[in-house]
């Protein structure tokens, strides 16, 4: 189940409709809001988007997370095509591992991304060497 799936049938749940009658007041036919509930569609399009703020006359903060939603449950995506290599690596992992990762481990990688920037700057410090002293610079 998608996040947009989730958020649309829990959204007919809190208004108390049917999908029928979702997909008849949006001009939709209820098989197509059947398989956007339960994930076998991808994000809808932005019309269907917009009839549906328009429809069950959403909130703003509604429309907010509808739009949320909506972003997060794109199945594809592109990589920039000045992208560092080390990024095209780590969304290779991910492809492979994706089935096969816990939900802390989701998390954990999740709270990562999250981190401030300037956390994860890298260190404007030069690194200092110790420099090797001599025998005969040695003092004993």
């Amino acid at each position: 189940m998608s996040p947009f799936s989730q958020f649309l049938h829990d959204l007919r749940m809190r208004r108390d409709l049917r999908q029928a009658e979702l997909a008849e007041s949006l001009g939709y036919e209820q098989s197509y809001i059947s398989a956007l509930e339960i994930g076998l569609k991808g994000p809808p399009t932005s019309e269907f988007v917009e009839k549906l703020v328009e429809t069950l006359n959403m909130s703003p903060s509604e429309q907010e997370q509808l739009h949320a939603v909506v972003c997060a449950s794109r199945r594809k995506f592109a990589i920039d095509l000045d992208a560092p290599l080390d990024v095209y690596w780590l969304l290779n992992d991910l492809r492979e591992k994706m089935q096969r990762l816990s939900p802390y481990q989701v998390r954990m990688i999740r709270d990562i991304l999250s981190m401030q920037e300037n956390l994860l700057e890298k260190r404007q410090d030069p690194i200092r060497r110790l420099k090797r002293r001599r025998k005969e610079e040695a003092e004993m």
